[in-house]
């Protein structure tokens, strides 16, 4: 049974009060309130961390797969180019308008109606449970990590982020690294001292040139970018330090430890991970969630960006209303027929699982009788 009407519409109400309420990553109190009351208002009860909040099955059962229905409600701060006011949620042909209206607000909203929608139903096959995680934009150590203990067991995760309903059954990691070129100090115009920049810049050349042997059939290369650097108090003085910054995108083939130690041995400057916990993230092909998209006729890629399903130590498909290109970026806005459609999807991607669930546990109990 499709997700009705009413339900859309208060999706799309609740995005508009999320956009009007200022959600930057460790400031997202004002918007937990809200997406607690949203649940509160139809009698669901609510828990909270921090600033996460989380809803489990009416009916949930010992014993059954728990599947998560997560996106995340805080936002980047507004780049200085908006032209509009980016608290302020505008329609005009169909798009609605606002930070945070593509990441991941359109994904959070279609996946509370469909947690809703399934919420009053006695025979899942599965337990639901949906969590709205905080601090994702910065990978936070109080965001979605601090809470699946408190969660319990998840057999698998939907990840809600702008894909196009498209699913991205593999994400690259991240790794940031500080180097620090050392040289000796020293007058300029004299022949003396070892200029720190010159050795950075041969790590710098090494870091542009190199490439991993294995390539990801979904992600690709590890992709390396000198992204800062660094150095000298004054003119006139040989620099004996240059800092620069690295930043790494890693596939499954290699763990962020692997690479890092590839990179240090590679490389003079002294490296330094600032840490080593966003690993990159895949699904099988063959998992029942993507043979169901497949059905549903939904496409499969690998993500190059970042989202909580690196900090998730259980299979997750990323994949929600919107299109990444507009995150972060001037005038965001999502289509309301995306959203529309987000729901449809989410709530048929369930139906299949339902589905495949019931038909395992029935050949199940014909093997024991």
């Amino acid at each position: 049974m499709p997700v009705n009407s009413t339900l859309k519409k208060d999706a799309i109400d609740l995005l508009k009060s999320l956009i009007s309420t200022p959600s930057f990553s460790k400031e997202e109190n004002k918007t937990a309130e809200l997406i607690s009351n949203f649940f509160a208002q139809r009698n669901i009860p609510v828990n909270k961390k921090n600033n996460n909040i989380w809803i489990t099955s009416k009916y949930r059962k010992e014993g059954l797969p728990t599947i998560l229905l997560n996106s995340h409600h805080d936002t980047v701060k507004p780049v200085p180019a908006w032209q509009r006011n980016p608290f302020e949620p505008g329609i005009e042909n169909d798009a609605l308008f606002g930070l945070g209206s593509n990441d991941a607000g359109a994904s959070l909203v279609a996946l509370a109606v469909v947690f809703i929608h399934f919420y009053e139903e006695k025979e899942l096959p599965f337990n639901l449970i949906y969590l709205a995680s905080a601090e994702e934009e910065i990978s936070g150590r109080q965001g979605v990590e601090s809470v699946l203990e408190d969660i319990g067991k998840i057999d698998f995760g939907i990840i809600g982020e702008p894909t196009q309903m498209q699913m991205a059954i593999a994400e690259k990691g991240l790794l940031v690294i500080d180097g620090t070129a050392y040289g000796k100090a020293g007058h300029a115009a004299r022949e003396e001292g070892e200029n720190a920049i010159y050795t950075a810049l041969k790590d710098i050349e090494f870091l542009q040139n190199f490439q991993f042997k294995k390539i990801s059939e979904q992600l690709g290369s590890v992709k390396i970018s000198v992204t800062q650097i660094n150095a000298g108090t004054q003119h006139n003085v040989v620099p004996d330090q240059c800092r620069f910054v690295i930043d790494v995108r890693t596939t499954e083939n290699y763990s962020n430890d692997e690479v890092f130690e590839i990179l240090q041995k590679n490389t003079i400057s002294k490296l330094k991970a600032r840490s080593y916990r966003l690993n990159s993230s895949c699904i099988s092909i063959k998992h029942p969630i993507v043979e169901i998209g497949q059905s549903l006729g939904l496409s499969t890629f690998g993500s190059a960006t970042l989202s909580d399903q690196a900090l998730m130590p259980f299979p997750t498909l990323k994949i929600g209303p919107g299109d990444s290109c507009r995150s972060h970026t001037a005038d965001e806005f999502i289509l309301l027929e995306e959203i529309k459609n987000g729901i449809d999807i989410y709530c048929q991607l369930l139906e299949g699982l339902i589905i495949r669930y019931k038909n395992i546990f029935n050949e199940t109990l014909g093997k024991r009788n």
